[in-house]
């Protein structure tokens, strides 16, 4: 089975240089390092690495306290991290700087695998969540390299796929040396794929350590201070394509109530920023774009965050918050961010991506859950009426995320059993 999915790579692969090449038109930095993607480097690299993959920005936020530790806890090693999208490149870069090696993630293809793992022969591999990728995994086993995937987390219709494959998801989960999962739930869908029960541990979710830097935490209070002193400042966090739209519209609304009220939109990914501000532009609402650097007026309607790596200081910035990709059909985000920060969080109907998180916070009554548009209205009217509601749900939400930590201290102690 391995071969005809090889086979059926090296058919597509033109296609996905095409899409590559097409994603470049809007997001310039799809158009660059694409050697690396074919594992050709154009400098040497460090050897015996431990290697983390994390596909991009909520994956590479989640991995950075578990690199960090590693780190700490083995000075002379060399660190490599890969992603596979420029966002996640560019915070790789800007959290862990010149103490990590990156490079993308190659092509699963044999000859291109064979040549990434002889540039950085690593001594550990480890794979952030759910990806398989059989020829990576096969040539890990080949040459005897300690591979594990970790935060681990399988949707009852991604194991419904893989189970339509055992012929190829088998083998490669055999080479895995341990799987580390969210939830007793994940661990239970990864063994029914195929993963080997004795290797397959229920150890939580590290995106619980989420660790909020207090230097940036004043930054953020700082810019509340300077730029949006007496508005109401409603964040609203890693939108998507259809979500900015439903904001606007409801900020109208709410404007009536809360004269004050700002909007604070952090599209997901930058291509997007452009059309936020159109969409701003076209229901006449008054627009800053926080590249230009304007200050904000009391007739500002929404600031538009078109940068990259500031939305935790950004939360600290802001009164309240909805996480995006929650209404429309995405999945979620990440709402621990928010919580950490120490802000009352919302989020839409569409959580699947975030599920046993979601469930949890709102068993604690630690977070909001808006079903729909009149959902939202009458939530952010209460928290901006109620400051002793916005308070308890602080407190709860820094009570949840303390009950739920611990995860990243028990996955390292697995992977050092392999160096």
């Amino acid at each position: 089975m391995r071969f005809i999915y090889t086979a059926l790579f090296h058919l597509l692969l033109p296609f996905v240089l095409v899409r590559l090449y097409w994603r470049g038109m809007k997001a310039p930095e799809y158009r660059k390092r694409w050697l690396e993607r074919l594992a050709v480097y154009n400098k040497p690299y460090p050897q015996q690495v431990i290697w983390f993959h994390a596909v991009s920005v909520g994956e590479a936020e989640a991995v950075f306290p578990l690199v960090r530790l590693m780190q700490q806890r083995h000075r002379q090693a060399h660190f490599l991290v890969t992603t596979t999208t420029p966002t996640g490149s560019s915070r790789v870069k800007a959290v862990l700087g010149d103490r990590v090696e990156h490079v993308y993630l190659p092509y699963d293809l044999p000859s291109v695998v064979r040549r990434f793992l002889d540039t950085f022969q690593p001594k550990l591999a480890v794979i952030m969540e759910k990806e398989i990728w059989p020829n990576l995994f096969a040539q890990c086993g080949e040459n005897n390299i300690p591979l594990f995937i970790i935060n681990a987390r399988l949707s009852a219709n991604s194991a419904k796929g893989y189970r339509k494959i055992p012929s190829l998801v088998i083998p490669a989960l055999g080479n895995v040396t341990s799987i580390a999962t969210q939830t007793e739930e994940d661990r239970r869908r990864f063994v029914e794929i195929g993963a080997p029960e004795d290797r397959t541990l229920a150890l939580g979710n590290i995106k619980f350590d989420v660790v909020v830097d207090e230097k940036l935490v004043g930054e953020g209070r700082e810019l509340k201070r300077r730029l949006f002193a007496g508005r109401f400042v409603w964040i609203i966090a890693s939108t998507h394509k259809g979500e900015d739209e439903i904001f606007m519209m409801l900020y109208r609304q709410l404007k009536v109530d809360i004269p004050e009220l700002l909007l604070l939109i952090v599209p997901r990914h930058p291509e997007r920023f452009q059309e936020v501000k159109r969409l701003a532009e076209e229901r006449e609402l008054n627009t800053v774009m926080r590249s230009v650097n304007d200050a904000c007026s009391s007739d500002t309607d929404v600031y538009i965050a078109d940068t990259m790596g500031e939305l935790k200081m950004l939360y600290a910035a802001a009164d309240i918050a909805f996480v995006g990709g929650s209404m429309v059909p995405v999945g979620g985000h990440n709402i621990l961010e928010p919580l950490a920060v120490g802000l009352p969080v919302m989020f839409g109907p569409h959580m699947i991506n975030f599920k046993e998180i979601a469930d949890k916070v709102l068993a604690m009554q630690a977070a909001l859950q808006c079903l729909d548009e009149q959902h939202i209205i009458g939530t952010a009217k209460r928290l901006h009426a109620d400051a002793a509601f916005r308070e308890r749900l602080t407190e709860k939400g820094g009570e949840f995320l303390r009950r739920n930590q611990g995860a990243t201290g028990r996955v390292c102690s697995i992977l050092e059993q392999s160096l």
